[in-house]
């Protein structure tokens, strides 16, 4: 009798535990179904909000997924932000213009400036309380660590010839980077609609001749005309100035322009007529008017901003526009 009641107790207690096993794997059994659509959400958002490391100039940087408070310290740089569709809460005002170029000021609307492109202003760019600064080495690297401090900082290395190298950085800082190679697509399409059309207009040997105060300089390969010219395919005037940037020339100099087929100038001028006054003196110079390029109407001014001094991808497209109607070729 004894055995008995043992043998239906322990019937009993394994009913028990299959009872409980059941319920368990049941309950797990709605965890794969109801986890993923609760779970997934939550995982998509912290992904697109990581922060983004970006490798630049002076080393590797977390940038924030989607900046929402940009300040740009590069007139170059200026120009990038405004073809990506950002606009900074602060910017360094252009070389001229009050405070912006001709060109972007209806883009600049409402953006503070936070002084000039050498000397920027730290305690104006703190008080924006942006979350992500772009600079470049070349102007700014002695405050680098001060910007930092301020917030995630991104630098370019130089600047004139690597307008698009320091598009492309800036671009991939922004997480924009189709936008970005959508940008620099279509200006490589232009550039090879105006080749295809110009034919044998593109022998031509060019130079390129900028006046500033007290100064005038020979701009060859390495600056932005350059490198446009450069894919373009016109040769120079001097084949070895693609290994150069510029020279300060002396008027005795001047002779070297017949070499040349065609000569671009432009005249850095700041309001206080040093520019223009060097300009002036120089095309008065008899040296100057007894160029060929003089004689046969070859000397072509252009505007110094969009030529040279903006250095950017919006000024990139004007000096193409500013091309096809010099050479009469139709876009």
């Amino acid at each position: 009798m004894f055995g008995k009641k043992r043998q239906l107790k322990r019937a009993w207690a394994l009913v028990a535990i299959m009872f409980v096993v059941s319920i368990v794997l049941a309950a797990c059994g709605e965890k794969p179904s109801a986890q993923p659509s609760a779970s997934a959400a939550p995982q998509e958002s912290a992904k697109s909000d990581a922060p983004r490391t970006i490798k630049h100039a002076m080393g590797e940087t977390a940038v924030p997924a989607q900046p929402k408070r940009v300040v740009i310290l590069t007139n170059e740089g200026t120009e990038a932000l405004i073809a990506l569709g950002v606009k900074p809460v602060g910017a360094v005002e252009s070389y001229y213009g009050n405070p912006w170029f001709d060109h972007i000021k209806a883009d600049m609307q409402g953006v503070t400036t936070v002084g000039g492109e050498s000397q920027p202003n730290l305690e104006l760019i703190a008080s924006l309380k942006p979350d992500l600064i772009i600079g470049n080495k070349m102007r700014h690297e002695k405050v680098y660590d001060q910007l930092k401090a301020i917030a995630p900082t991104v630098y370019s290395e130089t600047l004139r010839g690597e307008w698009k190298s320091n598009f492309a950085l800036y671009a991939e800082a922004l997480n924009k980077k189709a936008e970005g190679d959508k940008i620099i697509a279509d200006f490589d399409k232009r550039i090879n609609d105006f080749k295809s059309k110009a034919g044998d207009k593109l022998k031509e040997k060019i130079a390129v001749v900028r006046f500033m105060g007290g100064k005038t300089r020979f701009y060859y390969g390495n600056m932005f005309t350059g490198v446009i010219f450069k894919q373009i395919g016109f040769p120079r005037s001097d084949p070895k100035s693609d290994e150069k940037s510029f020279e300060d020339i002396t008027k005795e100099r001047l002779t070297e322009l017949d070499a040349a087929d065609r000569v671009f100038y432009f005249t850095y001028e700041l309001g206080d007529g040093k520019g223009t006054k060097q300009e002036q003196e120089w095309m008065n110079d008899p040296l100057w008017k007894n160029l060929k390029v003089v004689k046969e109407n070859k000397l072509v001014k252009v505007n110094d901003a969009t030529w040279n001094t903006a250095g950017g991808v919006k000024a990139a497209n004007l000096m193409l526009d500013d091309l096809y109607k010099i050479y009469d070729v139709k876009p």
